[in-house]
C-alpha cells in the first residue's frame, strides 16, 4: 500500500485535493506499520493523520480520546463522508453498545472511538483481542502528563496497550506540550522507537491581545460589539461564580451567554454545549473545564477575564479560535491579583514541592508574556521553541506598539546582577541584591560584597520585577526550571558587553485600549453577490444539520461554503473540485446545492 491510495481516500472520502504540512508523511509512516508521535496545532488536520491510516490498513482503527462529549458528533461527521465509523460510550444504552460489539467483531468498523477507561476495562480488551486492529491513536495525549494541565491519570494506564499488542502501530497527537510533556508522553506510552513529527506552533490566522484589567466585563462587552457582534466566541474565567456572573451580565446587554463549568447539573451543562455547538453565535463562558477537543470551526473569538495557569494553557484555549483557518481575535486581560490568586492556588494545591515549583514557574512564563512589547508571536513561538524570523504584524504590539523606554543601563545591571551572584539565585534574591538589601541570604553568601550591591535603587522592586520579567520572555535570561536560579543565554553576551540596546515596556503603559491601527481582514474577501449566495448556504446548511440532528459544522464547514460560493459551480463535477466535499456528501447534497445555486 502506498501513499497513493492513502491520496485516493482524501480525495475521494474526505474531498480534499491534496495533503497538508506533515500529513503525508506521518500516515505513510503509520501504513506501513511505525509508531508515530506528532504534535501538530489545532486545525492543522490531526484527525485525517489516522482516520485515512485507519481506512487504508486491514481492521478497526481504535482512537483513545477522553472527550465522551464529542464522540458522537465526530462519527457523526465521519459517516456523512461514507466511512465506518462508531463510538463506545456511558452515554449508549445495552443494546446500542451491543449493536456496536457486533459490528466491530464482524470486521464492519473501520474506526472506532472509545474512552481510556472504557479500552483499559478487561471486558474490551478480551473483545479486541479476537479482532484485526489497524492501529490506535491517542489523541489529546499530553493528558498522560503529570506536569500537563489536564492531567487525567487514566492515561498514565495506557502503557498496557504496548505490551500487549507490541506489532499494532500507534499515533500519539496533541496539539501543544513543552518538551518535558513530550518526553512523559514518549515514555508512558512506549514510544520510543517512535518517529516524531513537530509542526509550527504558529496560527498565523489568530491575531494575539492584551490588557490591563480595568473593568473587564465592560473591556469585554466592548471588544465583543466593534468586532464580533453576532459572532461564536468562548470567554474564560477562572472561577465558577465570575462564570455565571459574566454570562448573566452578557445576557442582559442583549448576548446570547450560556455558563459552563465543572459544578453545573449534567443536563445543563451538555445542553449548553450542544446548543454551541449547533447554532450560530452563542457565546459560551467558562472554567477551563469546557473546550479541550472541541470541533466547532467557526469560533471567532477567545476571551480570558482572568490570566489562564500557563502559556501551555493559553495557547490551548486561544487555538480554539479560527480551527476553519479564517481570522480570528484573542483577546486576555489581566491584572496583579490573577497572578497572586493563580499562586495561592498553586501553594494550596494537593501537588508535591515540584509540581508546585513548575507551576510557579509557568505563570511567570506567561506574566512575562503579557509584558513583552515585541511581537507576541515570536515570544509565544520561542517558548515552545521555534524562531520566526520577522515580527508578525498581527498582534497588538505590532498594530499598536506599546510605550517603551531604553532599558539598556536597567538591563545590563539586572544581568551583570545575574552573573555575580554565580548564576545560581532567583529573581527575588537578584531584586535584593540590586536594592541594596541587607537580607539573612544575602549576608549569608557575602553579597552585600558584590560590585552590583545596591546599584539599583533608581527602580523599586516592582519596576525590577517587570525588568527580569522582560528579559526572560525575549530570551536573555532563562529559568532553571528545578529551582528558578536565573542564568544567562548565548543571547544576553552583546547586550552585557554593551554591543546593542533594548527598549523595555512602560509598566504603567495603559494598555486597555482594544483599537487598533490595523482592520482585521474581512473573514471572507467574498464580493457582495457571493456574500448574499453564501448566507442562503448556510440558512441551507441550517436546515440540512437539523434534519439530521447534527452540529451545522459537520454537513460542512464555512470555509467549503464559501469556495462553493466563489466557484459557483454549474455541475456536480465542478462541485467535486471544491475543498470539503467527497463522494458521499456530494451523493447526499450535489443536486440540491446546484439547485440552490442556479
Amino acid at each position: 500500500m502506498d501513499i497513493n491510495t492513502a491520496k485516493s481516500v482524501l480525495q475521494n472520502t474526505f474531498g480534499y485535493a491534496d495533503f497538508r504540512h506533515q500529513q503525508a508523511k506521518i500516515i505513510s509512516e503509520l501504513i506501513s506499520g511505525a509508531d508515530v508521535f506528532t504534535l501538530m496545532p489545532t486545525g492543522g488536520g490531526k484527525s485525517l493523520c489516522y482516520q485515512i491510516p485507519a481506512i487504508v490498513r486491514d481492521g478497526v482503527g481504535i482512537v483513545v480520546s477522553p472527550l465522551i462529549a464529542l464522540m458522537k458528533d465526530q462519527v457523526d461527521a465521519l459517516k456523512l463522508q461514507g466511512v465506518k465509523a462508531e463510538f463506545l460510550n456511558s452515554s449508549q444504552d445495552h443494546e446500542e453498545q451491543n449493536r456496536v460489539e457486533q459490528l466491530i467483531r464482524s470486521g464492519n468498523v473501520d474506526l472506532l472511538y472509545v474512552a481510556p477507561e472504557r479500552l483499559l476495562s478487561d471486558y474490551f480488551l478480551n473483545l479486541i483481542d479476537n479482532i484485526t486492529i489497524a492501529l490506535f491513536a491517542f489523541d489529546e495525549a499530553h493528558c498522560v502528563s503529570q506536569w500537563g494541565h489536564d492531567f487525567r491519570p487514566e492515561y498514565q494506564q495506557l502503557s498496557i496497550i504496548s505490551q500487549r499488542y507490541p506489532h499494532t502501530p500507534k499515533i500519539a497527537l496533541t496539539a501543544t506540550a513543552d518538551m518535558k510533556t513530550r518526553d512523559e508522553i514518549v515514555q508512558v506510552l512506549n514510544l520510543t522507537a517512535a518517529k516524531i513529527f513537530v509542526h509550527s506552533f504558529d496560527r498565523p490566522n489568530i491575531q494575539y491581545r492584551i490588557s490591563e484589567q480595568k473593568n473587564n466585563k465592560e473591556q469585554l462587552l466592548k471588544f465583543i460589539n466593534t468586532e464580533h457582534n453576532n459572532d461564536a466566541g468562548i470567554v474564560y474565567c477562572l472561577s465558577r461564580k465570575s462564570v455565571e456572573a459574566t454570562a448573566q451580565w452578557l445576557s442582559e446587554q442583549g448576548k446570547v451567554a450560556l455558563p459552563y463549568h465543572a459544578g453545573l447539573a449534567n443536563n445543563i451543562k451538555d445542553s449548553n454545549q450542544q446548543r454551541f455547538l449547533r447554532e450560530d453565535g452563542i457565546i459560551i463562558v467558562a472554567t477551563i473545564a469546557f473546550g479541550m477537543g472541541i470541533d466547532k470551526p467557526d469560533v471567532r473569538f477567545v476571551a480570558h477575564l482572568n490570566l489562564p495557569k500557563s502559556i501551555e494553557a493559553y495557547y490551548q484555549e486561544t487555538g480554539r479560535a479560527g480551527r476553519d483557518g479564517m481570522p480570528a481575535n484573542t483577546w486576555l486581560a489581566y491584572g496583579m491579583q490573577d497572578v497572586i490568586k493563580l499562586k495561592q492556588m498553586t501553594s494550596q494545591s494537593s501537588g508535591n514541592e515540584q509540581f508546585k515549583f513548575i507551576t510557579q514557574r509557568k505563570i511567570d512564563a506567561l506574566l512575562g508574556y503579557c509584558e513583552v512589547c515585541s511581537c507576541r508571536r515570536q515570544v509565544l513561538l520561542n517558548y515552545f521553541g521555534e524562531t520566526l524570523a520577522e515580527p508578525c504584524g498581527n498582534c497588538d504590539n505590532c498594530l499598536n506598539p506599546p510605550i517603551t523606554w531604553d532599558g539598556t543601563a536597567a538591563a545590563r545591571k539586572a544581568l551583570s546582577t545575574v552573573y555575580r551572584t554565580g548564576q545560581r539565585f532567583g529573581v527575588g534574591h537578584q531584586i535584593d541584591v540590586l536594592l541594596g538589601k541587607q537580607t539573612p541570604k544575602v549576608i549569608q553568601v557575602n553579597h552585600q560584597q558584590l560590585s552590583t550591591y545596591g546599584i539599583g535603587k533608581e527602580h523599586k522592586a516592582e519596576e525590577w520585577q517587570t525588568v527580569f520579567r522582560q528579559l526572560i520572555s525575549m530570551g536573555y535570561l532563562a529559568v532553571e526550571m528545578e529551582y528558578g536560579a536565573l542564568k544567562l543565554t548565548e543571547k544576553s553576551r552583546p547586550l552585557l558587553k554593551g554591543e546593542l540596546t533594548i527598549q523595555l515596556k512602560v509598566k504603567e503603559y495603559g494598555k486597555a485600549k482594544l483599537a487598533r491601527k490595523s482592520k482585521q481582514p474581512n473573514a471572507s474577501n467574498l464580493s457582495a453577490q457571493e456574500e448574499t449566495v453564501f448566507e442562503k448556504l448556510k440558512q441551507q446548511r441550517a436546515l440540512w444539520a437539523k434534519e439530521r440532528n447534527v452540529p451545522s459544522f459537520v454537513i460542512f464547514h464555512d470555509a467549503t461554503l464559501m469556495d462553493i460560493a466563489r466557484a459557483n459551480p454549474k455541475n456536480s463535477a465542478q462541485l467535486l473540485n471544491v475543498n470539503g466535499i467527497g463522494k458521499t456528501k456530494l451523493e447526499l447534497y450535489g443536486e440540491k446545492i446546484i439547485a440552490l445555486l442556479h
